[in-house]
């Protein structure tokens, strides 16, 4: 018996749709990370990306526990003297709360050349609207034919 090595051509990619409203941000970003990566399908490799499209709405309304509302700080340094910044959770929330979402999932998938690719697959919408609704619909159409 061998063992099976899927190819990029049997790779199936389905769209998931979450709602990103009262749920907490940890838990949601490892589940976005666990679609992503296609951890939940039997032909998993890691070598190759067999991951899904994800859509997660109401990214203004996600939640963290504790104080990190007030205490989460975002930092980065353009590696220039000065080029230190910093931004509060809160703020962050309030002008982009779309990025939010896309930093905690981005350091949930391992650091490899397959990282871009699967983040590309990551759209986040901080409304209720969906942009990406006709991929559901024919995804449901589908279904409703056979």
């Amino acid at each position: 018996m061998k063992t099976f090595q899927p190819t990029q051509k049997e790779v199936k990619r389905e769209w998931h749709l979450i709602d990103a409203k009262d749920e907490i941000l940890g838990r949601l970003s490892t589940q976005i990370a666990g679609f992503l990566i296609g951890k939940g399908k039997p032909t998993f490799s890691r070598h190759m990306d067999s991951g899904d499209f994800v859509v997660v709405i109401n990214a203004d309304k996600v939640t963290v526990t504790g104080k990190k509302a007030q205490q989460k700080v975002y930092r980065s340094h353009s590696g220039y003297p000065g080029g230190f910044k910093e931004k509060k959770f809160s703020s962050v929330l309030s002008a982009h709360p779309e990025r939010i979402i896309e930093h905690a999932v981005s350091g949930m998938i391992p650091d490899n050349r397959l990282k871009a690719e699967r983040m590309l697959r990551l759209k986040v919408v901080a409304g209720e609207k969906n942009p990406y609704l006709n991929k559901f619909e024919s995804k449901e159409q589908k279904g409703a034919k056979a």
